[in-house]
């Protein structure tokens, strides 16, 4: 079930088979004994990539579920037990710099300490703090910070996604008033209200339904849909990124329960509050 999201939140195996630290080829068998064990495809192949069936959608919030039950099974577990360890929850993308600066510094200073990571989608900027799923999530705000301490550890500019022969795309900068006649990718409705309204850029929008950051930039790149996004991540040759004059920084930040007195917690906070800002 992990490998068969991996896949249908990055629609192609190849990326999939990168997130999840693994070769190609037992990533393919494995979603092929999937689709046998169910009986049915999941998902329609094409050279560039792959696309969920009807039967792949039905499967895959299933799937979620399943997934997110088992991690808070493995939590509750763990706490019985009294394990040393520490799940990290990281939002959409793990390729931040500051994730790299801060992974090397905390192993060295806590070899024995079994750290778990959680790669979330866009749909929950607290990355299953608030189910338990994790004891801390680096992530962007704004969000609810109700019964959480947040510590923001860097600001990024914010620009708008569009694809490379769009005509607003040769800009050196735009305003979200020039953009008001397109169509946005949106987060699921239940998705947090301030969070949803951020990326928004404060006002009510049309568009496809995301959920993870591929799903975002596939959605520009086949429907011309827009969204916002901080800068200096890569893009695809296919995209580009306008900076926005009018929209505040996208904070980054660690997040934990309010009153969670984990040592281990206040260490990674500590020594995240160093790595982010080189």
């Amino acid at each position: 079930m992990r490998y068969f999201v991996a896949v249908a939140e990055e629609l192609h195996f190849g990326r999939a088979a990168t997130r999840l630290h693994m070769s190609q080829p037992p990533l393919s068998r494995a979603i092929k004994r999937l689709e046998a064990d169910v009986g049915a495809l999941l998902f329609d192949r094409t050279p560039t990539g792959v696309t969920l069936t009807p039967v792949g959608v039905a499967l895959l919030d299933e799937a979620r579920g399943l997934l997110d039950h088992a991690e808070r099974v493995r939590v509750r577990v763990s706490a019985a037990a009294g394990d040393a360890s520490i799940t990290v929850g990281i939002l959409g993308d793990g390729t931040d710099p500051g994730v790299a600066r801060l992974a090397a510094a905390y192993r060295r200073d806590h070899p024995g300490i079994d750290i778990r990571i959680r790669d979330t989608d866009l749909t929950d900027p607290t990355c299953g703090l608030r189910a338990g799923l994790v004891d801390i999530a680096l992530t962007r705000a704004p969000f609810d910070e109700t019964a959480l301490t947040v510590r923001t550890l860097r600001a990024d500019p914010v620009g708008v996604v569009l694809r490379a022969d769009d005509p607003l795309a040769g800009r050196d900068r735009l305003r979200l008033a020039e953009l008001s006649d397109r169509r946005w990718f949106q987060f699921p409705k239940d998705t947090d209200p301030l969070w949803q309204a951020y990326w928004n850029g404060g006002t009510p929008r049309e568009g496809p339904v995301v959920r993870g950051v591929q799903e975002c930039l596939q959605a520009v790149l086949w429907n011309g849909t827009v969204g916002l996004a901080p800068l200096g991540h890569d893009l695809p040759a296919e995209l580009a990124v306008v900076p926005l004059s009018d929209m505040a920084p996208s904070r980054v930040v660690a997040v934990w329960n309010e009153g969670d007195a984990n040592p281990l917690i206040r260490s990674l906070v500590e020594i995240a509050t160093a790595a982010y800002r080189h």
